[in-house]
């Protein structure tokens, strides 16, 4: 099975923005995924800008791409967010309950989260990939 990269929100504006290690991270993955916590994110996002449309007809393009998935939020992703929720209170470092969500949907054996965030370092077992080079480690 290929890896299949979960896609953070942050990391999503980058690639829009065209930022250089988000492309090259985004474009190189076999498989991509967006949470439906990410897509409502972003759809949030959009409904506050001055560009709600494109960014929405972007998001659209996006979400038809044959190498995208959104996995849905089943018992096995409840299973992890309690499981993360737990380890996060008992180690005393709260994350946003929207990024846990997004967490729990990213634990896998052959599953990793692309994030500009570093508030995810903290949840045992989640792969986490912040670049290019993390990345590039990750497929050796």
């Amino acid at each position: 099975m290929a890896l299949i990269l979960h896609i953070d929100t942050d990391a999503y504006s980058a690639y829009m923005r065209g930022q250089d290690d988000a492309v090259s991270v985004i474009d190189r993955s076999p498989a991509i995924a967006l949470s439906p916590v990410v897509i409502g994110e972003l759809k949030a996002g959009f409904a506050l800008g001055s560009r709600r449309e494109r960014n929405l007809l972007q998001l659209r393009r996006v979400l038809e791409s044959p190498r995208l998935l959104v996995p849905p939020i089943e018992e096995g992703v409840t299973d992890n967010y309690a499981r993360i929720y737990k380890q996060l209170r008992e180690d005393g470092k709260p994350i946003p309950t929207n990024d846990m969500w997004i967490a729990a949907c990213a634990l896998g054996e052959e599953e990793a989260l692309f994030t500009l965030d570093g508030h995810f370092d903290s949840i045992k077992g989640l792969r986490v990939i912040h670049g290019k080079g993390d990345f590039e480690s990750l497929l050796k």
